[in-house]
C-alpha cells in the first residue's frame, strides 16, 4: 500500500523559516508560489530579463529578479521550467548558487532520472509534483481544500529532506488532500508512460483512428467528430468520478455490452505488448534521449509531428462544429500561435 501523508504530518514551520526562490511563473510556478506565499513562506521569483511572466508575477506582489539572483538569496530553489529548458538554465545560471545546506525542489523528476542534471553532495533534491495543473492547484488552495501530491527525496544530505519535502507540499495545500510517496523514477517512468500510452498518445490516435474509420465508411464528419470526441469527456468525466464502474453503471445496457464485447477487439493484447515497449523506451532512457536532441537540434521532429497532427480532418470539423456551441471559445488561444506555452 503506498505511504500517504496529510495536514498533522507535516510540519509548516519548517519552510516557513526559509526563502524560496520559485524558478518559472507559467501554470505550475505561479501556483506553487502564490499558494506558498499565503501560507505565510518568504517567496521571490525567478524569471529570465524580458520574461512576458515578469509583469504578472510583479502585479501579484512577487519581487522578481533574474534566475541566478534569486536562487543565490535562496534556502530552497523550485525548478518549474519546461524540461527541456531544465539543463541550461541549471548549467548556466543556478548551478553556482547551489551549495550544500540548500535545497533543489522539482515538480517532475526528468532531469535528475535521466542524469541531465547532477546535483553535488551536500544538497536536498526533493520533488513536489501535484496531479493537476497550476490553476486547479491555486483554485483548490483558495478554495481550502487541496490537489493530492506525489513527493519524493533523491538526495537527503541534511537528514531532514522528507521533512522539508512534507512541509512544502503542505504550504501548497497538497496534504489537506494527501501526498503520496514515491520515488524520482517511479514518478518519472510513470509519468511518461501515462502521458504516451493512455492520456495523450494513445487517447489522441484512438480519436483520430474512431474518426477516420467513421469518415471513410462515408459518415459525416460532423457526426462522427460527436461520437468520438466531444462525448469522451462525458466517459472520462463518470471515470473520473467513480472509475471504470461507473461509467458502466451510468452508460445503457448497450453501450456496456458493446464495451465488454468490442472494447477488447480494438484494444487486443498486442496493444498491451506494444504497451510494454514504450515502457521499456521510457526506462532505458531512449525516449528522454530523442527528445533532448531534437530539442537541442531546433525541435525539427517535434514541430513536423505538432504540424501534422493539427493538419488532421478531426481539426477542422471540430473548430466549425465548436464556433456553434453556446459557451465561450478559446480556440484561438492556441491556433494562432502566439499563445505562451
Amino acid at each position: 500500500m503506498a505511504e500517504i501523508y496529510y495536514d498533522d504530518d507535516a510540519d509548516l514551520s519548517l519552510i516557513q523559516a526559509k526563502k524560496v526562490a520559485v524558478i518559472g511563473y507559467g501554470s505550475q510556478g505561479h501556483a506553487h508560489a502564490l499558494n506558498l506565499r499565503d501560507s505565510g513562506v518568504d517567496v521571490r521569483i525567478g524569471l529570465q530579463p524580458g520574461s512576458k511572466s515578469t509583469a504578472k508575477a510583479e502585479d501579484e506582489g512577487f519581487k522578481v529578479l533574474t534566475p541566478a539572483d534569486a536562487a543565490a538569496e535562496a534556502d530552497v530553489i523550485v525548478i518549474l521550467a519546461p524540461d527541456q529548458h531544465q539543463r541550461g538554465l541549471y548549467a548556466n545560471e543556478l548551478a553556482p548558487h547551489i551549495t550544500p545546506g540548500k535545497t533543489l525542489v522539482f515538480g517532475h523528476g526528468f532531469n535528475i532520472r535521466f542524469g541531465y542534471i547532477e546535483v553535488p553532495e551536500g544538497v536536498d533534491v526533493v520533488l513536489v509534483a501535484p496531479k493537476a495543473p497550476g490553476h486547479t492547484v491555486r483554485r483548490e488552495y483558495v478554495a481550502g481544500r487541496g490537489i493530492p501530491d506525489i513527493i519524493a527525496v533523491e538526495q537527503d544530505a541534511s537528514g531532514q529532506a522528507w521533512e522539508i519535502t512534507k512541509s512544502y507540499a503542505k504550504a501548497i495545500g497538497g496534504t489537506r488532500a494527501g501526498v503520496i510517496k514515491t520515488t524520482f523514477t517511479e514518478e518519472t517512468e510513470t509519468d511518461l508512460f501515462g502521458e504516451q500510452a493512455v492520456l495523450c498518445g494513445g487517447v489522441s490516435q484512438l480519436v483520430q483512428y474512431g474518426f477516420e474509420t467513421l469518415t471513410e465508411a462515408g459518415y459525416q464528419g460532423e457526426i462522427a467528430y460527436f461520437e468520438v470526441l466531444h462525448e469522451l469527456k462525458l466517459i472520462v468525466d463518470l471515470m473520473w468520478e467513480g472509475g471504470i464502474a461507473k461509467q458502466r453503471w451510468s452508460v445503457s445496457d448497450t453501450a456496456e455490452y458493446g464495451d465488454y464485447v468490442s472494447g477488447p477487439r480494438v484494444i487486443d493484447p498486442s496493444v498491451k505488448q506494444h504497451m510494454q515497449e514504450v515502457l521499456a523506451d521510457i526506462q532505458n532512457g531512449n525516449f528522454a534521449k530523442r527528445f533532448i536532441a531534437d530539442q537541442d537540434a531546433g525541435a525539427p521532429e517535434f514541430l513536423a509531428l505538432r504540424e501534422k497532427g493539427a493538419a488532421h480532418p478531426i481539426e477542422k470539423t471540430g473548430q466549425a462544429l465548436r464556433s456553434h456551441f453556446s459557451w465561450k471559445q478559446q480556440d484561438a488561444d492556441y491556433t494562432d500561435g502566439s499563445a505562451a506555452r
